[in-house]
């Protein structure tokens, strides 16, 4: 059986845009479309000429090879003829291949936020659409607020909709603008408007996520007939987000439900990829990667329990809804004092690292790291401290350098001009190879300062960690009062794109964030020897 083509619509550099703390330059647009471009999207929509100078100079050539490069922008004006309109002018004469036109279809906001009539509606959606096919343009129109102005007035909603198709819009996309619509109305309203006379090979869906269920609706859209899913990578955009397409493509790819019907143009090779997409999305944001994200997270195919860990050794299918490799994620077994011996035989040996089920060694190390863990350390979640102590326990690790002591202060006073500065200092004394090294540095805070005097000056392995940069950096306190035991967890990365983390456990937060920093310069030092790392660069 022929498989249906469904058409992947990504809209992360308009809609997603809109996303507070999001602001991105042309620099970044380029990068972005190109990531998506070189992964398989149909239509990558770039953005709002005319609206904004960066918008604008985006669109001034086309920034797609593969993808179809569309620009988004208001149908005319009610009262203002098509080619008095600048907007359409505007769309019409950037570097598109088409145009997306965003129409009001709920007749409450036509009156409200239009104040025009709605026959004058459903003209602007009519010349618009004709103008952008007569320039040579698809045309496709975004119909805002589909869902609850088909609930209001549906002979009003299907009208607009019916506007665009008729004339000439290759697609019309439903959309959920306010993200409130649930899953069985967007079938039954999606099958409506076929059955009103929209064909679901011209219908897209565009979900937005205020109720969890973008990705839902837009699954339940195309089960009903639609065949173009708009989304956003990572599911960013405005309040709640928008459909996530990382979470959707792998689903349309590996779900049977899905996969034995219809077909993409993601190929299974570039599926693989889809984790290192969405990494390399965040890095451009300068985000975390969201741990638990689906498919891609990096605890989306981990396992914490040692009957769960038991049971993948034996058949990872048992806790795995699909192959990890599919989407290029891989299984993590993680240690804890929850695991058992099946998760540090697991985890030790996707590190390279050998020890037979019946050594002392492996029982004593599985001793402390619950021991440890009882203290307050987190081992699931620092996997280069955790290799640093296994490797010590059962194999040893060399001493590339000693800290004999440290000293932090903080001051806080009134410079020359009368401003309040809080001023921190750092001195570091390090023993390497037996000579002795001091190193005293001021950064913005305690921590940064102690960072700075530590790899300062580590003799000769001070070349070594110069491209070594912390990335992250989170406390947590484990129980209350100033005294309080304070867990500090580290994120580092180097020029190679490997990350990994380290963590410190005290009753002092300074010497905490210390040990964090001591296990990440070692564990880097490791890695440049190839006697650790394997994990991190993954």
């Amino acid at each position: 059986m022929t498989k249906q083509r469904l058409y992947l619509f990504d809209t992360t550099l308009r809609d997603g845009q809109q996303t507070p703390g999001i602001d991105f330059s042309v620099e970044d647009k380029i990068a972005i479309a190109k990531l998506l471009d070189d992964f398989g999207i149909d239509y990558v929509e770039g953005g709002y000429p005319g609206a904004n100078p960066t918008d604008t100079a985006f669109f001034q050539q086309k920034r797609t090879e593969s993808a179809k490069f569309v620009a988004f922008g208001m149908t005319k004006r009610a009262g203002v003829s098509a080619s008095n309109d600048p907007g359409l002018a505007a769309l019409v004469q950037s570097k598109s291949d088409a145009i997306c036109f965003v129409a009001k279809s709920w007749d409450y906001h036509v009156r409200v936020a239009l104040g025009c009539t709605n026959e004058e509606n459903l003209e602007s959606i009519k010349v618009s659409v004709e103008m952008a096919v007569a320039a040579g343009k698809e045309a496709m129109v975004d119909c805002e607020h589909f869902f609850d102005g088909f609930k209001a007035n549906p002979e009003y909603a299907l009208a607009c909709a019916r506007t665009a198709y008729d004339a000439g819009a290759r697609w019309v996309v439903l959309c959920d603008t306010n993200g409130g619509t649930q899953p069985s109305e967007v079938r039954a309203i999606v099958e409506k408007v076929i059955a009103g006379g929209i064909p679901g090979d011209h219908l897209g869906i565009h979900a937005h996520n205020d109720t969890g269920q973008a990705v839902a609706n837009s699954l339940a859209a195309v089960e009903a007939g639609v065949r173009q899913i708009q989304g956003t990578l990572n599911g960013i955009g405005e309040r709640c987000g928008n459909a996530n397409l990382i979470s959707i493509v792998p689903t349309l790819a590996l779900k049977p439900a899905f996969a034995d019907r219809f077909e993409t143009g993601i190929s299974a090779e570039a599926l693989t990829g889809i984790s290192r997409l969405s990494r390399a999305f965040d890095e451009l944001l300068n985000r975390a990667p969201e741990a638990q994200a689906p498919y891609v997270g990096s605890s989306a195919f981990a396992t914490k329990a040692g009957i769960h860990a038991s049971a993948l050794a034996k058949e990872p299918a048992t806790y795995e809804h699909v192959e990890p490799q599919a989407v290029g994620n891989r299984r993590r077994v993680m240690v804890s004092d929850q695991g058992g011996k099946a998760n540090f035989l697991a985890e030790l040996q996707r590190r390279g690292i050998d020890v037979p089920k019946d050594d002392h060694r492996l029982d004593a190390l599985i001793a402390v790291v619950k021991e440890r863990e009882a203290e307050g350390y987190a081992y699931e979640g620092a996997d280069a401290s955790f290799e640093l102590l296994a490797r010590k326990m059962l194999h040893g690790l060399p001493e590339f350098f000693n800290v004999t002591s440290f000293r932090c202060m903080v001051e806080r006073r009134f410079d020359a001009n009368g401003n309040l500065k809080t001023v921190s200092e750092a001195i570091v004394k390090v023993e390497v190879d037996g000579e002795e090294k001091m190193s005293v540095a001021e950064g913005h805070g305690p921590v940064n300062a102690l960072d700075i005097a530590l790899r300062k000056d580590l003799g000769k392995y001070q070349s070594e960690i110069v491209d070594l940069e912390l990335a992250d950096f989170k406390v947590r306190i484990l129980n209350g009062g100033t005294e309080a035991i304070t867990r500090v967890l580290i994120e580092s990365h180097d020029s190679t794109g490997a990350r990994w983390w380290t963590v410190g456990v005290s009753e002092n937060i300074i010497d905490a964030s210390f040990q964090a920093l001591m296990d990440s310069i070692v564990y880097k030092l490791m890695k440049n020897r190839e006697m650790a790392g394997l994990v991190a660069a993954e």
